[in-house]
């Protein structure tokens, strides 16, 4: 999808929560989730070497899967069981720039999930939102470059939504976001908020 976005532009990914090396299949052109077995990971200037169990799978909390043509989150669960030696240590996902319309449930297995990208997709409903709240300890999500973000009260949505969250799309969340979320959520409750006008920044 065009988001108008670049797609190189964004923050790569550094987790902070641990010095794992990182596990980067991103620019790989991948369509499906499982394409993953068949390509080898990108290694990183200066990052560590990826070493491998008898298993073939990787002691690793971050995945950066970012930059395919990725259309389903199905199967996801299944691949990380091949690649990642514990996937539910996995504290990073990076799932930007891809296709994907829906965000699936099964990543609530994932409990320990810190960061997750979903910028530059295709997300336009932000009811698919309510899934993450099952994610406690995640503390920053991206969403921008979806159609959802088009939508009015769209940053208030989120923070209402996902009140353990401390940064939205790179922001860090602030005191007057929380107070303007639950305001937006005692207006609006789960009713549908007024379409953004096209000409509204």
């Amino acid at each position: 999808m065009s988001t108008g976005l670049s797609p190189r532009g964004g923050i790569d990914a550094k987790n902070e929560y641990c010095d794992q090396p990182i596990l980067d299949y991103s620019f790989k052109g991948m369509l499906l989730t499982d394409d993953v077995l068949d390509e080898e990971p990108r290694v990183a200037k200066n990052s560590k070497s990826l070493e491998k169990n008898a298993e073939g799978k990787v002691n690793t909390q971050t995945v950066k899967l970012n930059n395919n043509q990725l259309s389903e989150m199905a199967g996801l669960d299944v691949t990380f069981e091949k690649i990642v030696e514990s996937p539910e240590e996995m504290t990073w996902l990076d799932l930007s720039f891809n296709d994907f319309s829906k965000i699936d449930p099964l990543l609530l297995q994932y409990t320990k999930l810190k960061v997750l990208y979903l910028h530059g997709n295709n997300i336009s409903n932000l009811s698919e939102v309510d899934k993450l709240a099952g994610l406690p300890n995640l503390i920053a999500l991206t969403l921008h470059g979806n159609p959802l973000e088009d939508q009015k009260g769209y940053r208030q949505s989120l923070v209402a939504k996902l009140p353990q969250l401390k940064k939205i799309d790179f922001s860090s969340i602030t005191k007057s976001d929380r107070q303007n979320a639950v305001t937006w959520e005692r207006v609006y409750g789960k009713r549908k908020p007024p379409k953004k006008p096209k000409d509204d920044e």
